[in-house]
């Protein structure tokens, strides 16, 4: 693809990372939608009752050092004498505790909670980032993070690239959660009020996202009316601007305070007919409202192409051309 892909100077090795999970599995039925891959799921709940917050338990997690040092081996043999080859610990942790409530607990369900059972919601809420964090000070205790200010994503969002990251007191071989980027999401959240929002996904969040140097919040659901609510999470520098926020209201709120993580609407790479010129209007018009905004563009959820491939090639080159338009404008340099 040609977007700003960056390759870096060695090949990565992964540790043998595992655990065991939550000790709850979601359980559902595909229900297609087309002929192709895309299908909808219906979550069959698992979670109905206020005891069934035992059903959560904090992963063990395991490193296995024999397979790592195995397999560090056997790429080094095949490229070592081209390319370095390093070991790679667990780089990114996708935060969102309500990705996976709502897979054992049903949406509507799980939605429904929030008003008739809060103090349930609350509990499980709890008792779900308690376990996540346990397997965070196992992460830490086994010494398998990696850091993550380099060519992985962050959050929803693009590259993680910093020089605020490792931390000043960084030893360079304990990686601590202070020294990567974090993140974290209610995507279901979308049609909740900001009160709702901040009271039963933001202050459980915050537990997590205080550990980490900086942050990433957000992916699909719209944010821009309830800034607000995240002005409290430490290290906040990402926010994520879906297709669903109101650009204007987001662009006014987050100038010269966080960067915007833009998302154009994908809906334009699957109708029938490829209209380029459309797509490069609606990324100039998205633009000139984040003039003075720093900003970065994220094409994602792109369910089909319509077997078109080569539309994502045109749309990078349209986009790399007005983004650059866009950086002169503000006497910076750009990339798409």
């Amino acid at each position: 693809m040609p977007l700003d892909n960056v390759v870096e100077t060695w090949i990565e090795c992964p540790m043998a990372v595992t655990d065991t999970g939550f000790g709850i599995a979601e359980v559902s039925e595909e229900r297609h939608t087309n002929e192709g891959t895309i299908y909808s799921h219906g979550f069959i709940p698992q979670i109905k009752n206020p005891e069934d917050i035992d059903k959560i338990k904090d992963p063990e997690v395991m490193h296995d050092l024999a397979v790592t040092e195995a397999r560090l081996h056997a790429l080094t043999v095949a490229v070592g004498d081209i390319i370095p080859v390093r070991k790679r610990g667990v780089p990114h942790l996708w935060f969102a505790p309500w990705d996976e409530l709502i897979r054992w607990w049903g949406v509507q369900e799980a939605l429904m909670d929030l008003v008739l059972r809060p103090p349930m919601v609350h509990d499980i809420m709890a008792r779900l980032v308690e376990a996540y964090l346990c397997r965070l000070d196992q992460y830490i205790e086994l010494n398998v993070l990696s850091l993550n200010n380099d060519n992985h994503r962050v959050g929803s969002g693009a590259y993680g690239y910093s020089d605020e990251l490792p931390a000043a007191d960084h030893d360079g071989r304990h990686i601590r959660p202070a020294d990567l980027w974090g993140n974290a999401a209610a995507q279901i959240f979308s049609e909740v009020s900001p009160q709702m929002h901040a009271e039963f996904a933001v202050q459980y969040e915050i537990r997590w996202m205080e550990r980490f140097g900086l942050n990433y919040y957000g992916c699909c659901e719209p944010l821009h009316h309830k800034l607000d609510i995240l002005r409290d999470v430490p290290n906040l520098r990402k926010i994520s601007i879906s297709p669903w926020a109101d650009l204007d209201k987001a662009a006014e709120q987050m100038r010269d305070r966080y960067v915007v993580s833009y998302k154009p609407n994908p809906a334009i790479f699957a109708e029938r007919d490829w209209d380029l010129a459309r797509a490069k209007a609606d990324l100039e018009t998205a633009l000139a409202k984040l003039e003075g905004c720093c900003v970065e563009i994220i094409a994602k959820d792109l369910s089909t192409v319509q077997n078109q491939p080569q539309r994502l090639w045109e749309w990078s080159r349209i986009a790399s051309e007005v983004t650059e338009e866009f950086a002169e404008r503000q006497g910076l340099s750009a990339g798409c």
